[in-house]
């Protein structure tokens, strides 16, 4: 840290971002946690990574770079080696004749920059950069995975080998390169499907699945075997489903791995969920909440008992919300358990337990077993049924926090289906603090952004009026940003993603609703009355801010586009 915890303390205290008490709060969460003073200002909300950058350049009188809003050209980057880029954290971004300018999370390194002057004959400047940043560019050096793919071929596997540990060598190759290529994109799957002629990798990146490489299809069958002896899967059992996990090392992380072997009709398909632990280092502000719907949170999760529900369809970010929450809540005093399907990610201090279907731990049952171990607050990974319903409700009722997962459009639609569940209405009402409801966004790719003007006339054609003049103002065009596609986007125009919420909380009018069995629709007319930002509104204010796009808006929001 270019900084120490000390006078980052008197920092973030003298610019009023927090007080004495909380950098108390902080300190306990420190106790608690594997994470450092710095990060922790950023999971607890108090202001963003770059924003801290920033506060300290000025403090330290250094320039400061964002570097994920650059375009750096492989000439410039490629002047210093990438195992040195990675090791120090430096990256050179913009050169001239004369000056060479380079970002590094530690500026104060001058016997590097000394040798950097020397090996390339330039004055080097050096800028501020977050480690945060620093990492997500180290992309750029990044060869063509095909293209590497066909010179391992070309010199190992087409070669006259006799050994068959020789033989293996490139099988293990090509099967770390696709895991760490898949790490680096910030692929959530890697799916590798046998077809007629060739084994097909695809990665899922930002919900989608982007074709990646394609293989001979006769090295199918022992990328498969490889991927099983590293799973502990059976290698001679071709015909059944196969589940396993397996760990990946690699410089940056270790990543825990799902794997799902399923036979189809061209051969065994293997799937591979990334668990990264990068993946759950997100705060509240990195998803995308507005300080407005964090206050609106902050209020709900502070409180000793209750329900807070997270809901939205599979890959909305739901367990991404709750795993930030938990960081948030995690306190030495409090007793915090969790039952999951599987535990994906691992909390310090919180007692996680997995779902074992097999072994009658159901989420009913496990849940139940939780209240005989003196919790103050239970995370239920979802609610699926009747019975872990009521017992969710019961121990809400009895001064436990309880945090679960619905799988419900929005958020009013979360309160009749509780009532679906034969919970009683008044219940509902007394134990439900907030309910958040979520999808997740695709992000404008910030190396190829442009921006246009859209006439208010293109956007009346597929919003109402009034939605568009609230969330954008009564103006006749509006100035948007786009992606015009490039190699670091994949030619999407998008690269990472962003959260879109609506938070809803249980006032005395809409409790009185959810006594009456009120629809969804009332449900939600009220809580807009009372200040909701829907999902669209959030998704448009985005818009509005150059995060993404219309079209992704009414995509994720199912307004089909006229």
């Amino acid at each position: 840290m270019i900084i120490s915890d000390e006078e980052l303390k008197k920092l973030v205290l003298k610019n009023n971002l927090i007080d004495e008490g909380g950098i108390e709060q902080i300190l306990e969460y420190l106790k608690n946690s594997d994470t450092t003073f710095y990060d922790a200002l950023i999971e607890k909300n108090v202001v963003s990574d770059e924003n801290l950058g920033i506060l300290i350049s000025d403090h330290l009188k250094i320039p400061f770079v964002i570097l994920s809003k650059l375009s750096i050209s492989e000439s410039v980057f490629r002047i210093i080696p990438e195992k040195i880029a990675r090791k120090h954290k430096i990256i050179p971004f913009d050169k001239d004749d004369k000056n060479l300018k380079v970002a590094l999370a530690n500026p104060n390194k001058k016997t590097l920059l000394e040798m950097i002057a020397h090996k390339s004959g330039l004055n080097v400047i050096p800028y501020l950069a977050t480690e945060r940043d620093i990492s997500n560019t180290f992309f750029i050096y990044r060869k063509d995975l095909q293209m590497i793919f066909d010179q391992i071929l070309q010199t190992e596997v087409y070669s006259d080998l006799q050994s068959i540990i020789k033989e293996d060598a490139p099988i293990i190759k090509i099967v770390n390169l696709i895991i760490q290529y898949a790490s680096q994109d910030k692929a959530s799957d890697i799916h590798i499907e046998p077809q007629e002629k060739k084994c097909l990798i695809r990665f899922r990146i930002d919900g989608m699945l982007h074709d990646v490489v394609q293989l001979p299809i006769n090295l199918h069958d022992r990328i498969v075997t490889r991927i099983k002896i590293v799973s502990n899967l059976r290698t001679d059992e071709h015909m059944s489903a196969q589940d396993g996990k397996m760990r990946f090392h690699d410089e940056e992380e270790t990543m825990d791995i799902r794997v799902s072997i399923l036979p189809i009709v061209d051969g065994e398909k293997a799937v591979l969920r990334l668990l990264s632990t990068h993946a759950r280092q997100f705060s509240l502000i990195d998803l995308g909440m507005s300080e407005r719907d964090l206050i609106k949170l902050n209020d709900s999760i502070s409180k000793s008992y209750g329900m807070i529900l997270s809901t939205g369809p599979t890959g909305s970010g739901k367990s991404t919300s709750i795993y930030a929450i938990l960081k948030i809540i995690n306190k030495r005093e409090k007793n915090i358990t969790t039952v999951e399907d599987p535990v994906e990610y691992r909390i310090k201090g919180v007692n996680q337990i997995n779902v074992n279907v097999k072994a009658g731990l159901t989420f009913a049952s496990g849940l139940r077993s939780i209240l005989r171990q003196d919790p103050n607050i239970v995370f239920v990974g979802e609610i699926r049924d009747i019975e872990t319903a009521g017992i969710a409700v019961n121990a809400a009722l009895t001064g436990h926090l309880v945090l679960s997962t619905l799988h419900t459009n929005d958020a009013a639609t979360a309160l009749p289906r509780f009532i679906d569940m034969k919970v009683e209405p008044f219940l509902v009402a007394s134990t439900v603090n907030v309910i958040i409801a979520q999808r997740l966004i695709r992000k404008i790719c910030e190396m190829c952004k442009s921006s246009l003007k859209i006439p208010k006339e293109e956007f009346i054609k597929n919003l109402p009026e009034d939605i568009v003049v609230k969330n954008l103002g009564n103006l006749p065009e509006y100035t948007i940003f786009k992606g015009n596609g490039c190699k670091i986007c994949h030619g999407t125009g998008y690269a990472g993603r962003i959260g879109i919420f609506e938070i809803l909380e249980i006032s005395k009018k809409i409790k009185a609703l959810i006594i009456q069995k009120a629809d969804s629709e009332m449900i939600a007319k009220q809580a807009v009355e009372e200040g909701m930002t829907t999902m669209l509104d959030d998704g448009l204010n985005k818009v509005n801010r150059g995060l993404t796009t219309l079209e992704e808006v009414l995509r994720v929001t199912k307004i089909g586009l006229s």
